[in-house]
């Protein structure tokens, strides 16, 4: 399978999730051929019916070394995006297979593939570790990830950058802050309140409308779904000289309390649910709030890319996004 007509080819590797659904749709819009490769099939509302779509099942988890260097070599991709992983509500060991192991077998099968596409590896703010509010962390602050998350993306992030170091691979790998915007999933902090104002719109009696955490002290850098994106076909057009062995950060530049977030989450919806902090009985006084922002700098000067939108129109295109009476 080739392109035709002189169109860029595009695999989405985990292409029927959050992320990836936004990126298929994009690079649709600009004219890219785009192959899905996901464990199942995405049903009926997912599907365009257009000539330039094609979905193919397969469980990279899975997924051999032979297997997936008789995909590439099927599809012929110019451009391979991985947004496939695990996060949310899954054990260290799961998010070590889902994240670093997949991304290990990808990046070997694509070393051994002629051409050889692109691949655009979508990394985490959380593989750099705490930061400070002095400063935005760099592509190259320190390396020191404290959750098993941000291990695993690490070591894949890793295995993609030392092929293109080899010469064996034309890789970069994206670094992204924490995503918010339409169609955030259940499992995320922001996602499982936007699924409980849903359920509060629906039936209020049913749900309660406090809101009980602990303390969200945390402060992080939130940049939106569609700015992401926009990174992403950026990377993909970009010359190799200027981005394969790179890591690109991409996010607001700032950071905002988690709890400040969350409250204004609450407001943009206008119903009369509220957030109570409130720390355990006996709880030790919290300390410093950890802080993340990410410097943006390479991104504006090797991509041409910057955020376009704040947090409150990320929040809205959240909101938009449910169905709430």
């Amino acid at each position: 399978m080739t392109g035709t007509g002189g169109q860029r080819r595009v695999m989405v590797l985990g292409g029927t999730g959050f992320l990836g659904g936004h990126l298929r749709t994009a690079f649709r819009s600009e004219g890219a051929q785009v192959v899905c490769v996901s464990r199942t099939s995405p049903g009926p509302s997912a599907r365009t019916g257009a000539p330039d779509e094609c979905f193919i099942a397969l469980d990279l988890l899975t997924a051999t070394p032979r297997e997936l260097r008789a995909l590439f070599a099927d599809t012929a991709p110019d451009v391979v995006v991985n947004a496939a992983g695990a996060v949310w509500k899954v054990t260290p060991q799961q998010m070590h297979r889902a994240n670093t192991e997949l991304t290990t077998t990808v990046t070997a099968a694509l070393c051994e593939t002629s051409p050889g596409p692109r691949l655009i590896q979508l990394g985490s703010v959380h593989e750099y570790g705490a930061g400070t509010r002095d400063s935005g962390l760099t592509e190259g602050s320190t390396e020191a990830p404290v959750t098993p998350y941000g291990r695993s993306k690490l070591a894949a992030s890793r295995s993609v950058l030392d092929a293109a170091a080899a010469g064996a691979l034309d890789g970069v790998v994206l670094r992204m802050a924490n995503i918010v915007g339409p169609g955030v999933p259940a499992g995320s902090l922001l996602g499982d309140i936007a699924a409980r104002l849903e359920r509060y719109a629906e039936d209020p009696g049913a749900t309660d409308a406090e809101l009980l955490f602990p303390p969200l002290r945390a402060e992080r850098d939130f940049v939106d779904v569609r700015d992401v994106v926009d990174a992403v076909l950026a990377a993909a057009r970009a010359p190799r000289a200027e981005v394969s062995g790179r890591v690109i950060n991409i996010g607001s530049g700032r950071a905002v309390r988690t709890g400040e977030v969350v409250e204004r989450l609450l407001a943009l919806s206008g119903l009369p649910v509220r957030l109570v902090e409130r720390a355990a009985d006996g709880a030790a006084p919290g300390a410093a709030a950890d802080c993340q922002k990410l410097d943006v700098s390479r991104a504006r000067r090797l991509l041409g890319w910057e955020p376009r939108r704040d947090l409150d129109a990320s929040l809205s295109g959240l909101l938009s996004s449910l169905s709430l009476a």
